[in-house]
């Protein structure tokens, strides 16, 4: 790595794939999020000084009170926690980086250019303004003030691209900890911090691909004139808002799991600290572990406890209570678990500590007014007040002060250099004092209503208070800005580890850690990390400080490292969820610098801030490109006579947001081919503890993981598909289209499906599913094949094959088009005519938009086989074989798309 620019080079921070500098980039990013979340804050709480707020207008203070929310949970709480994840979980389990670098930069600058369009919002009439949780049908257009609809959808857009950067990273984390540990160290052996890591992206994975589909729906009720959440079904005292129930669902099926999400990294780092600054093990290390996993699985069948107050029926309801209730004991176990670390420890007063055990106290308050939410009675009267609003930060904020002190607790091995312990000392007590002031006088004036600037004038004092504590605990963060960087210049100098019990491997590196991690080859095959040479003999090099497991057995020497290219590779994974996430590539095997997932994160950002002012250009446009793209693609004897119609209906109503979005997608196509060419050379050890995935590549477990995470964004799909139909009446969904002005039944839109169409492409993908294992049959194959008179090379074959598989593809993509074009324009069947054409159009085209992702890689791959790749003993023939997992993956969603929307 000694090719990667200096630090003090600003090329270094745009083009490293380090995971150490990765680390850095997050967590300076998340602390200007921070600072930026916090001046929101402040003026909300300037806005509560008195009843009827001081300086907002009401639009104002909703916009406000919403950015305020999205930014801290979003942009700062997360990716902060993500920042000590990237710099420390590599160190932790003996890896030299992450399992894919490129693809881990790719989702920093993912995560940094959807702030930046988050917050550029505010500039484009109005930032979104229904609060964080989008109920609906505050979120869809028709309760979105006209002014605002550019800034509101931009936030929209944010957060589609936020998820793609969190998926991104889930991939990467999990494939790093199962197959990238040291030599010995067993799963039950990693340390806390990284446990905690693990459990958090499994549900990352699956949380945020719910949370996806339910944007991906939003944005289709905005751009498409669809009418999911501003569904009503029924008449009269007996009409339902199905909509803004299906919104709730799906919302917190996400928002439930987010809770921890954002909690357990938090909870991994105060678990290290406890054990460090209490000087022992932590007490019952293996129930603790289990209890996070517990609650992370507990956590996705609990979020109906938000919907109280909804329309379910009181046994369902009663269930969920009881669940609710359950998921506490879990924690309870942890909290104790470390409160006896530190009886039975010997306690030494760091500024680390006295944040840990600050933030217990915050915490232990949160969750125990959050049981009182968790009680149907109860939370009749709570829900809507300022007890949710003082409950919720007790339990969030929690984590924000863990990771303050994990600031602290980490800074010397960062940095080399020792904060000031009494301005470390000071920052606690400050902190810890405004953040009880803001917060605790709000579980007295309750009865505050949420998100309103309105109260009764006898709580007036309780609310200056509350502002007075704000600015105290917002003045703390001054003394820590300034003890860091003053720190940064002193000549407090510090070793390997200025904490006497620290535990973990990091602390056996010097301060900060080397480029490479580590002065050689780590193993722990001996109970304690060791340092082998590349040889893979004990190099001399040995901690003294002992893992938190017993000792594993097995070879102490290590294989030099496997070289290979990972252009191919991962080549199919980028091309997929790249086009999925609006022309992000990921791909990944660098330990060194490159400049393309930068470069690609500049499109996408100029690609997004296009499909922000999407809505602007009106349906017209999208009519235009309608019949500009698939039109063409069905009757190929008009192709120049529609695509002519389509560019003037295009271009005559576009605004500029639609040139911009254009150009991002040109220049994105070009930098995502580029991504995919670039040829890394990256050192994987053979040997490593790779438990339960010892068979598996690294690549082909990033594909199932990804695959993994889809199936819930399509199993969210056909959930509210199902859902609104049982809302409809099963039967009755046939029959029924609803007039948007009245919302009443109004005659048959559709009186039946055609089946014919949906069977003939049952049989397209089926049988290129098929062609595609026979492309990676003749790959493998060696030697030549024989029909007849001809003969035919391997590689030949394995053309022939992947190119019967894209012509597969592209008559599944005709058929469909026909049928679409038949039913929209023949038919009248729109987009938005009722709620039925709404799921088809949107279920069937998500599916679409798999097989063109599918396509794209396909051109890819048959070009690289041109040229003589994935064929024979080619390094990186497996290629094929992760393209047809994702392949199959697609032909098996429509296995089950097919009868729900053409048989059933």
């Amino acid at each position: 790595m000694s090719d990667l620019p200096p630090r003090s080079s600003v090329k270094r921070w745009l083009v490293t794939t380090n995971h150490k500098d990765v680390g850095i980039l997050y967590l300076l990013t998340s602390v200007f999020f921070l600072v930026a979340a916090g001046v929101l804050a402040l003026l909300i709480r300037i806005q509560l000084l008195q009843s009827g707020g001081t300086i907002l207008s009401g639009v104002g203070y909703n916009q406000v009170v919403t950015a305020h929310g999205f930014i801290m949970i979003f942009w700062f709480l997360s990716p902060f926690a993500f920042g000590f994840a990237n710099y420390f979980v590599p160190l932790q389990i003996g890896a030299d980086d992450l399992a894919f670098p490129r693809l881990n930069a790719m989702s920093y600058w993912l995560y940094l250019f959807s702030g930046v369009l988050v917050l550029g919002s505010f500039f484009q009439g109005a930032t979104f303004m229904g609060g964080w949780t989008a109920y609906a049908p505050l979120n869809v257009p028709a309760y979105i003030p006209e002014f605002g609809e550019v800034g509101s959808f931009a936030t929209i857009v944010a957060l589609i691209a936020f998820v793609g950067s969190v998926t991104i990273g889930s991939v990467n984390f999990l494939t790093t900890i199962y197959r990238m540990r040291a030599k010995g160290l067993r799963m039950r052996d990693i340390p806390l911090f990284s446990i905690s890591i693990l459990v958090t992206v499994w549900m990352m994975l699956f949380a945020f691909a719910a949370y996806l589909a339910a944007l991906i729906i939003l944005s289709s009720d905005h751009l498409l004139h669809t009418s999911f959440f501003a569904l009503e079904t029924g008449s009269g005292p007996e009409a339902t808002d199905s909509g803004s129930l299906l919104w709730t669902h799906l919302f917190w099926f996400f928002g439930h799991p987010e809770v921890y999400i954002v909690f357990f990294p938090a909870l991994g780092a105060l678990a290290e600290m406890v054990q460090t600054f209490a000087g022992r093990r932590l007490v019952g290390r293996k129930w603790f572990i289990i209890s996070m996993a517990l609650v992370g699985i507990q956590s996705f069948i609990v979020w109906m406890h938000h919907m109280f107050l909804t329309s379910i029926n009181l046994e369902i309801k009663t269930v969920i209570m009881v669940t609710t209730v359950a998921i506490s004991l879990p924690f309870d176990l942890m909290v104790f678990s470390l409160i006896y670390t530190m009886i039975k420890g010997k306690i030494r007063w760091k500024t680390p500590f006295l944040f840990s055990i600050g933030s217990l106290v915050i915490f232990i308050i949160g969750g125990i007014t959050g049981v009182f939410l968790g009680a149907i009675v109860l939370d009749y009267s709570f829900r809507g007040t300022y007890w949710v609003v003082a409950h919720f930060h007790y339990v969030m904020a929690s984590s924000a002060v863990i990771l303050i002190g994990a600031v602290y607790y980490w800074y010397p091995k960062m940095t080399g250099k020792m904060y000031n312990e009494f301005l470390g000392k000071a920052h606690f007590v400050t902190s810890f004092i405004g953040f009880n002031m803001l917060y605790f006088p709000m579980f007295i004036v309750w009865e505050t209503p949420r998100r309103v600037f309105h109260y009764d004038s006898g709580f007036t004092p309780f609310h200056l208070l509350a502002t007075a504590g704000a600015f105290i605990f917002a003045g703390s963060f001054l003394i820590m800005f300034y003890n860091l960087f003053a720190s940064l210049y002193s000549d407090r100098h510090v070793d390997e580890s200025p904490w006497a019990y620290a535990s973990s491997p990091e602390w056996a590196v010097s301060s900060p850690p080397p480029l490479d991690n580590f002065p050689g080859k780590p193993s722990f095959a001996s109970g304690k990390l060791n340092f082998l040479d590349r040889a893979g003999t004990d190099g001399g090099a040995k901690s003294e400080t002992a893992t938190d497991g017993g000792v594993a057995t097995g070879d102490e020497t290590l294989a030099p490292p496997e070289e290979h290219a990972d252009h191919a590779s991962w080549w199919p994974i980028m091309v997929s969820s790249s086009v999925l996430f609006a022309g992000l590539g990921i791909s990944g095997l660098s330990v060194s610098y490159a400049v393309w997932p930068f470069a690609l994160a500049i499109p996408a950002f100029i690609g997004f801030l296009g499909v922000e002012g999407a809505r602007q250009d009106g349906f017209a446009l999208i009519h235009g490109i309608y019949v500009m793209v698939a039109f063409p693609l069905t009757v190929a004897l008009l192709i120049l006579f529609h695509l002519g119609i389509g560019i003037f209906e295009a271009v005559g109503n576009a605004s500029p947001y639609f040139w911009v979005g254009l150009i991002g997608s040109v220049w994105g196509s070009y930098t995502l081919a580029g991504f995919g060419y670039e040829s890394f050379e990256v050192p994987e050890p053979k040997m490593a503890e790779q438990w339960p995935f010892e068979s598996v590549e690294n690549t082909k477990l990033g594909m199932w993981a990804f695959i993994a995470s889809d199936i819930i964004v399509f199993g969210a799909f056909v959930g509210a598909y199902i859902f609104t139909r049982f809302e409809y009446g099963w039967e009755a969904w046939w029959h029924i289209a609803e007039d948007p002005s009245a919302h009443t039944m109004a005659g048959q839109a559709l009186e039946h499906h055609p089946v014919l169409p949906g069977l003939i492409n049952t049989y397209l993908l089926l049988a290129s599913s098929f062609t595609v294992v026979l492309a990676l049959t003749a790959a493998r194959h060696k030697g030549n094949y024989s029909l007849g008179p001809l003969t035919i090379s391997s590689r030949q074959a394995t053309l022939g094959f992947l190119g019967m598989t894209f012509m597969g593809a592209a008559g599944f993509l005709v058929n469909k088009g026909i049928e679409w074009v038949d039913l929209y324009l023949h038919q009248g069947w729109t987009f938005g005519v009722d709620v039925m054409s709404s799921t088809f159009y949107l279920t069937t085209g998500m599916h679409g938009l798999h097989v063109i992702i599918g396509m794209l890689v396909l051109l890819f791959l048959i070009a690289r086989t041109y040229t003589g790749a994935y064929v024979g003993e080619n390094e990186d023939a497996g290629t094929l074989e992760y393209f047809g997992l994702y392949w199959h993956f697609v032909d098996i969603v429509w296995l089950f798309l097919f009868p729900l929307f053409y048989i059933l």
